[in-house]
């Protein structure tokens, strides 16, 4: 997959990815800023402002001429939120590009952020506060990272607290966009057929004018050192609801974004909790019969990282299953248990996953942006398996010993649990 990368005159950095074989593309303008970057009071701002944009700019006045607009020329339009980075995209039809810089040029320069359309929207997000209190499943990830971070910014919920949102005022957006909304802080990527002459006029056209003023400070007076974040000892963070099933995750403290053990935890969460066929799918679920999913995963952000399990586990079977996740860590760690033909089914997972997600032009926009946005240097696809490629037994078996001790492991329940005590004797390695 062949890229370029350009930077305008204003320090905005434009990344291209052809996909000739296309009709359409993707455009998407990505912000180096999230919840992480906000003040305590102000919890919720930036995906408080992605929803804002789409509420009117100076050439879209409103939701509808947006929505209209797009509608005009069969698009897709959406954003999203993390805890690190906004991002705004738009998908299309090639011979339709133009319409997609004009729309998102005008997200990142020139959204209204009307008073009256700011109040009426913080009850829309309100709600949606409430939906997500409604899903365990995605309440889980929110309350293990509470758990690890807390009380810094990184702890906070992204769609921030029903006080928070409906404090929040005008001058917070026009504050917030002034410090983050830079040429530098953003990163512009189009994947798919275009005309790369054509494509990069558009940029200067459309964001050349995005005011300069150098990349934004990240400092946040409420994060600490990632070594401030350690605990001595396992610890555990209950969130009681009457729910039909226990959603739990399991997990250490890891490696952050750009570590050299990136890719041998990638393999690690592929052995254990990879697919249908990996370690825990099969002694939880097919020869127990407790959970519908369970799955690794590997949590990074820039400084800071974790390694861990999720799972819905029948009410009333979450300590049988922790016991579980943590013979299979040991059984990693300390017994070596990994075989060769478990490791090469791992590594083609991954590279097979890679592959199947990066033919979506949405998806290859997004992955260059973000390693731009995040590193500053570019990957291909192929340049991430032959990294993959290299991760060896040894390499799994160090790492599993670094990682599945009792110093690092943590434990977050969204469920009808209330009985910590009984957790915590369960929570050792």
């Amino acid at each position: 997959m062949h890229f370029e990368e350009t930077t305008l005159s204003n320090g905005l950095r434009v990344i291209t990815t052809p996909m000739p074989s296309m009709e359409s593309a993707t455009v998407q303008i990505a912000v180096d800023a999230g919840s992480r970057d906000e003040k305590k009071e102000t919890n919720g701002l930036a995906h408080f402002l992605e929803h804002m944009v789409f509420k009117g700019t100076k050439k879209y006045p409103s939701a509808q001429a947006i929505s209209l607009a797009v509608d005009s020329i069969g698009a897709e339009i959406n954003a999203n939120t993390g805890k690190e980075r906004t991002a705004f995209h738009i998908k299309a039809w090639e011979r339709h590009l133009s319409l997609a810089f004009d729309i998102l040029s005008g997200f990142a320069k020139e959204p209204i952020l009307d008073p009256e359309e700011i109040k009426r929207e913080s009850g829309v997000i309100v709600q949606e506060i409430a939906m997500y209190e409604d899903l365990p499943m995605q309440k889980a990830p929110c309350v293990f990272e509470e758990l690890l971070y807390e009380p810094s910014s990184l702890g906070w919920d992204i769609v921030g607290k029903k006080e928070t949102v409906e404090g929040t005022r005008q001058e917070d957006f026009k504050e917030f966009m002034d410090r983050f909304y830079r040429a530098e802080n953003m990163v512009l990527s189009i994947a798919g057929k275009f005309d790369k002459d054509k494509i990069l006029k558009m940029a200067q056209d459309y964001f050349g004018d995005i005011k300069s003023g150098g990349k934004a400070s990240k400092v946040n007076p409420t994060d600490k050192k990632p070594e401030d974040n350690e605990s001595k000892n396992p610890e555990i963070k209950l969130s009681h609801k009457k729910t039909e099933q226990t959603h739990m995750v399991v997990g250490v403290r890891a490696y952050p974004l750009a570590h050299v053990n990136r890719y041998k935890s990638a393999v690690l969460a592929s052995i254990l909790g990879g697919g249908m066929s990996s370690r825990l799918f099969v002694e939880i679920r097919e020869r127990r019969g407790l959970a519908y999913y369970v799955r690794g995963e590997v949590g990074d952000y820039t400084d800071k990282g974790y390694f861990g399990t999720r799972a819905g586990i029948k009410n009333g079977s979450a300590e049988e299953a922790i016991k579980v996740i943590l013979e299979e860590y040991n059984k990693v760690a300390k017994l070596g248990e990994i075989k060769a033909e478990e490791l090469s089914k791992a590594k083609e997972y991954i590279k097979g996953r890679m592959a199947l997600g990066l033919e979506d032009t949405h998806a290859v926009a997004d992955f260059h942006g973000d390693q731009e946005l995040f590193e500053g240097k570019l990957r291909t696809l192929d340049d991430i398996i032959k990294e993959v490629d290299k991760v060896t037994l040894e390499d799994i078996q160090g790492l599993a010993e670094e990682l599945f001790v009792n110093s690092r492991l943590n434990l977050a329940i969204v469920g009808p649990d209330e009985d910590k005590e009984k957790f915590q004797q369960l929570l050792k390695l």
